[in-house]
């Protein structure tokens, strides 16, 4: 019975602890391009606290599920890698910009 009960207790803390939001993956993944662990530790910090103050909506969260796919640290110097991070608003297309 205890055996049980410490695998459950394991089982719930491994889910709370992979309950981040989308958006909350996104700016973690923004951070994880910041060139020094110091600027690296200080945005995910916050991160952190801004999430915990300014949780997203259900349409912000499809938008960073959207985007988490795109997010690249290589280019994220780049207008093109701004917008695919959500930094920046996304480029204007060939066909008018729709």
């Amino acid at each position: 019975m205890r055996t049980h009960l410490l695998l459950g207790a394991g089982l719930l803390a491994l889910g709370l602890s992979g309950c981040k939001t989308n958006c909350r993956q996104l700016t973690e993944a923004i951070c994880e391009c910041a060139t020094t662990t110091t600027d690296r530790t200080n945005c995910l910090s916050a991160a952190a606290n801004a999430e915990q103050s300014n949780y997203p909506t259900a349409e912000q969260e499809q938008d960073c599920a959207a985007l988490l796919p795109k997010c690249d640290c290589r280019l994220v110097d780049t207008a093109q890698g701004k917008a695919n991070c959500g930094m920046a608003r996304p480029l204007a297309t060939d066909d008018g910009g729709v």
